[in-house]
């Protein structure tokens, strides 16, 4: 087990098994990370209660979207003042304006998939 616990914002959380968010907070927590979960809708994960307010946490370490590039600018802002050690565009999400803006704050920018990172651990 990994116990480098990065804290983790999912954006696009779902409460819907079949979703690749709600797979990703769920081996998030297997891997013993500690997950923060934004959606429209309320809801709980496991453990982890899904709010629709953007957090005003200070300590986030990685930003995972499950919200496609359409949705993104609405978080724009307060990814970037989150200032995240790095952000995963998921398979669908990859967004390149917001990828410069990102590159642009020394924000670390991944394509590719939260729970293939988890699972060949390079998360």
């Amino acid at each position: 087990m990994e116990s480098n616990n990065k804290r983790t914002l999912v954006i696009g959380a779902s409460t819907n098994p079949e979703r690749y968010s709600n797979k990703a907070i769920q081996m998030l927590r297997e891997y013993n990370h500690d997950v923060v979960a934004l959606a429209k809708r309320t809801g709980n994960v496991d453990d982890v209660t899904i709010q629709t307010d953007f957090p005003d946490e200070a300590r986030i370490h990685t930003v995972t979207l499950y919200i496609g590039a359409t949705r993104q600018p609405e978080y724009y802002e307060h990814i970037l003042k989150l200032n995240p050690q790095r952000v995963i565009f998921n398979p669908g999400t990859e967004n390149s304006e917001f990828k410069k803006m990102l590159e642009s704050k020394s924000i670390e920018t991944v394509e590719g998939c939260t729970l293939v990172m988890l699972r060949t651990n390079q998360f």
